[in-house]
């Protein structure tokens, strides 16, 4: 296991007994961070900006890099649509990132994207 799956798996247990529950929060506080700057687009700096995204994708990356061992227990279907959405959100973080003046809607999409993840995950099998 690496590094940050070995973080990820610690603070999962140490926080939240319920890694549903553990996912669906880390993804509503990514939400969180990238609505608030959203909100105050004027007065935020642009490291606010770099700091929310980064988070952001850092989360996906764990979730890309889990949904793609092979013993995860996720049917594949599952874990292939975790992998399309990471791909979208690292593309869509990338255009934000390269855009010398970025618009606020840029962020829509992936607050939505985490908001209903989380949704989802909050919700019993």
């Amino acid at each position: 296991m690496s590094r940050p799956h070995e973080a990820y798996a610690t603070a999962s247990r140490m926080t939240i007994s319920d890694p549903r529950e553990f996912e669906a929060s880390i993804l509503t506080r990514a939400a969180g961070q990238l609505q608030r700057i959203r909100d105050n687009w004027a007065q935020e700096t642009a490291g606010a900006l770099r700091d929310a995204l980064l988070y952001n994708r850092r989360i996906w990356t764990v979730f890309a890099a889990s949904a793609a061992e092979l013993e995860h227990p996720l049917p594949r279907e599952i874990k292939q649509n975790i992998a399309n959405l990471a791909i979208f959100i690292f593309k869509r973080t990338a255009e934000i990132e390269a855009t010398r003046e970025p618009e606020p809607q840029l962020l829509d999409t992936l607050i939505m994207i985490n908001r209903e993840i989380a949704a989802g995950l909050y919700r019993k099998p």
